[in-house]
């Protein structure tokens, strides 16, 4: 399959790899917590590249922005079950330790992609 450019975003790569560590720390989990805050995890985390991918195909700017503030809004949805697993001791501290440098690195991320969005062509313009 034939990348397209949101493919090539260090945005969605790092989104990516956030999702897959958390769906391996998922899977692991017995059944109540796996089909109840881990589904909800899970969820939210590979909701953060979905919605980068879908601005990416809309082809106007102010949907991009749109769907890079829920991506953002899905990445803090993220941070929130990823505190209720740790405090229901679903996550050990290495765990946490893995997965805390990638959404500590995201979110600026994000933001900086979201501010320049449009920046480029305005400071072509006389």
């Amino acid at each position: 399959m034939e990348k397209t450019n949101f493919e090539n975003l260090d945005i969605y790569k790092l989104s990516e790899k956030l999702a897959d560590q958390i769906w391996k720390v998922v899977v692991r989990w017995e059944v109540l917590a796996k089909d109840t805050l881990g589904k909800q995890l899970v969820r939210a985390a590979d909701s953060v590249g979905a919605n980068i991918a879908e601005g990416s195909g809309r082809g106007t700017e102010p949907e991009l922005r749109r769907f890079l503030r829920i991506s953002r809004g899905s990445l803090y949805e993220t941070k929130h079950w990823l505190r209720r697993a740790y405090s229901r001791k679903l996550l050990t501290e290495k765990q946490v330790q893995e997965l805390l440098p990638m959404m500590k690195e995201l979110g600026p991320k994000l933001n900086a992609y979201l501010r320049s969005i449009g920046t480029f062509e305005r400071k072509s313009l006389p």
